[in-house]
Formats: C-alpha cells, structure tokens, sequence
C-alpha cells in the first residue's frame, strides 16, 4: 500500500484523524445475508426463508390491481421523466395527508407531509431532523434495528425501553419516565409490532386518567367511554409530561387481524406531536417501490414552526426520494383501492399467523408467549434447556440454516437474545414445510432424544 493509500485507509486527511469508525450494529439485512451464506449447497433442498418480511415473493400475496395500473399509466405518460420537488410532488403529498386525515380527528395539511424512498429513508429524517450534541432517543426493545444504526451514524445516545411479552407486548412506562431526561427527544412506538405482531389498543396509546371523569373518544376509530378512576399510565400522557414527542412507525398500519383494532398514533397528536412514519411498503405489498412518509401530526403547532420546518425541508434537499413516476401514481392508489384487497391480504395473514402459532406448539423448545394480532412477524421464545449442543439464538438460527435450509431472524439481532422471529407472511404450503423442518431440527438436538 502506498503512502496515499495508507493516509486514507488511517482516516487522515490533511494529516487530521477523522471520526469514521463504522458502526457496528447488527442489521436484518445483514445477518440474513450471513445465514444465507451459512446454507448447506449440496444439500440440493428449497431454501424458505421465515426471516424477511417481503411477501411480494409469494403467489398468494400480490398488490392491488389499481397499484400496477397506476405506475404503468403515469409512466407511458412521459410526464413524470424529471425531477420532483424534494420535499414529494405536491399533489402526493396532498393525497397522503388525506388519507391519514381519514382516521384523525382532525385535517392535515400537505405541508406537513414529505414524501421519502421508503420507511427506512424517513426513520433517517426524524432522527436526523431532531437530533443535537448531548440527545438521546427511547427506542423499544425488542425493536426495528434500523433505528440503533441511523442513530449511531448521528451520535445519538440510545436508551432502551422494554416491551413486556407477558402484557402483550405493551410499553414499560415506568421505564420511559425513568429513562427520560431534558435531552430526550422522543420516543420510538412501533404500531402494529414489528418484530412482535402486537397491535396497541386506544386504551394503551392514550392516558384514560385524571379526576374520575369520563373521557368520550371522538376519532372515528373509537365509540367507547372510558373511565378514568383506572388512572392508567398510558403512552400519550407520558410523554405528554415528560416534553417528549413520539415517533410513530406505522409501516404495517391497517394490518391488524385482532381483537384490537390499528388506531394511528396520530388520533392524539392535540396531545402530544407526533411524527409518523410509513409507507406503501407493506399495506400494499410492494417494498421494492421505496414508497413511504414522514408527517408532522401536530394540530396545536406545540412542535410545528417555522425553522423546525426549514430545517426538514434543507434536510430533504440533500436526499433522493422515490422515482417521480411512482409518486404521481399515489393519488389514485391511495383513493381508489378497494377494500376487498385489504380484507384478502388481513384474512391471509390471520390464517398464516394461526398456522405458525399452532405449529409452533408442536416444537416444544420454542414458545410464543402472545399470539400476533397484526404485521407479518411473531416473536418466540427459545428453551434453550431442551437442546443439546445450542448455545444461543444466534447458534440456533445458524444451525437450523446450514441442517434444514430455513432461515428464521435471531432474536438479539432485534434486541432480544435467546428469542427468534419468525415471519409468517408466506404462502401455508411453505410455512408447513419450515415449521416442519424446525420440528425435525428440535428432535435432532433435543436432549431428551439423545439420551441425556
């Protein structure tokens, strides 16, 4: 290596040291890239793979017909060749503020809705938008890895919420205000779970509290009174007291099959402010046209002014959104999908997510201690007592891929060791079999079944 090479290969520019250590976060991306690398080739079987939540694989899950129709029209139009504005074309960023403002009590406006390429490209925005020397942010664990990269990139202290599986999954409370400080920015909710599959009720998102009053709901998504002699810490209220706003990941939005009904983090942006993320990704079935958005919900202006908004819009200047193409092709995607594909897609779900917990029951080193209501994915609990020669998940997952061709997401790369996620978007045929080889893999390593 010449001298040159060596300068930069140091980090050395003009004979300064730069700040250029990698993180060294652990990825979904990542670690399935790993176990895929781990897969025995002269085993000659099918590789399933349980761990990425993209069913755009599968035959059985296909976008709307009015998705396809929409792209393919706005591009033979030839009018959507050039550049778009930063920030989103105005008429998508109008259209996305009216279809969140479905499930609000209230109107947003275009103004607060940015278009972005995908959801991961609006996670970088919130943090990047509300980061500075000294914050932190609460993200939960488990949660979406993404969050611990993007924040790592920008020096920003994490500090770990957990999500208690014996709850449902619901949000340490307790934990959020011991957490916090006057450097917290937010915190991080992601509704419905990804990776736990829980889905939030009103009750858990909003403090029904104060003064043995009745509190009467009026977003269209809730009818019910609550009482609030219950004095329930609730995720609003809490961050409400702490001066905290809420990041809202709401990728899977709609997607519930439970006895919970999605009610958008936003319904109580006159609370709290509320920054939701999301994006045409899942709901729809097609990640791969890096469609998402970033949108202030904040009807009270508590967060909203003027340089807070520059500063986004400067941010976006710096980054490339989706394709003009498809964001001309939103409108008419998002106002005229039929509910029909929704309920298909749902029911889908809902009968994969019973198959994989019935199966599951099977395994007996494996448990899941709460049944998904919503998302694609289910966290599981790993007996590691059972097995033989298993040492953790990670070991568990390597394992499994290298002797049965399945991949399953180990649970630490989400924040929790010696769980698995386990994505259950896939066609029943293909989880059967996986589900079945995971069985074959415990009977193998089980303790019991090599005589100990």
């Amino acid at each position: 290596m010449d001298s040159e090479a060596k300068k930069w290969g140091n980090g050395l520019v003009n004979g300064c040291q730069l700040e250029s250590e990698t993180p060294t976060n652990i990825t979904i991306k990542g670690i399935l890239g790993l176990l895929m690398a781990n897969i025995d080739d002269e085993s000659n079987r099918r590789v399933i793979s349980l761990g990425m939540g993209d069913p755009s694989v599968y035959s059985c899950f296909h976008t709307a017909a009015v998705a396809e129709e929409s792209v393919v029209d706005t591009l033979r139009s030839e009018r959507f060749n050039g550049y778009s504005p930063t920030v989103g074309l105005p008429e998508t960023r109008r259209a996305i503020a009216d279809y969140l403002s479905r499930d609000l009590p209230y109107n947003l406006s275009p103004d607060n809705a940015f278009v972005t390429s995908g959801c991961t490209q609006a996670i970088d925005v919130a943090l990047s938008s509300l980061v500075h020397p000294g914050a932190n942010i609460l993200l939960p664990r488990p949660g979406f890895p993404i969050y611990e990269l993007c924040a790592a990139f920008r020096h920003l202290e994490v500090r770990h919420f957990d999500l208690l599986p014996e709850k449902g999954w619901e949000v340490d409370l307790d934990a959020v205000e011991a957490l916090a400080d006057h450097n917290t920015i937010g915190m991080v909710i992601i509704n419905p779970g990804n990776p736990c599959g829980n889905v939030y009720t009103y009750q858990h998102l909003k403090k029904v509290s104060v003064d043995n009053q009745l509190f009467k709901c009026n977003s269209p998504l809730c009818n019910q009174a609550y009482n609030y002699k219950d004095f329930e810490k609730m995720i609003a209220e809490t961050a409400k007291r702490l001066n905290i706003l809420v990041i809202a990941d709401e990728v899977y939005g709609h997607l519930a099959f439970g006895r919970s009904p999605f009610v958008p983090m936003g319904v109580f942006g006159s609370i709290v402010p509320v920054l939701t993320l999301g994006s045409l990704s899942k709901r729809w079935i097609v990640p791969g046209w890096r469609l998402g958005w970033f949108v202030i919900n904040d009807p009270c202006g508590v967060f909203t002014n003027p340089k807070i908004v520059e500063r986004i819009k400067k941010y976006f200047d710096i980054l490339g959104g989706p394709a003009t193409f498809i964001q001309a092709a939103v409108p008419r995607i998002l106002q005229q999908t039929e509910e029909v594909f929704f309920e298909k897609t749902i029911n889908i779900l809902k009968q994969s997510s019973d198959i994989c917990c019935d199966l599951i029951k099977e395994i007996p080193c494996i448990t899941c201690p709460h049944k998904p209501e919503g998302s694609m994915a289910v966290m599981v609990k790993l007996n590691l007592s059972l097995l033989k020669d298993i040492s953790d998940d990670i070991d568990f997952c390597f394992k499994l891929a290298k002797e049965e061709s399945v991949i399953i997401l180990p649970g630490l790369t989400v924040g929790m060791q010696n769980w698995i996620r386990i994505t259950f978007a896939v066609e029943s045929s293909s989880l059967e079999e996986a589900m079945g080889r995971v069985k074959s893999f415990y009977h193998r390593h089980s303790i019991q079944q090599n005589g100990y």
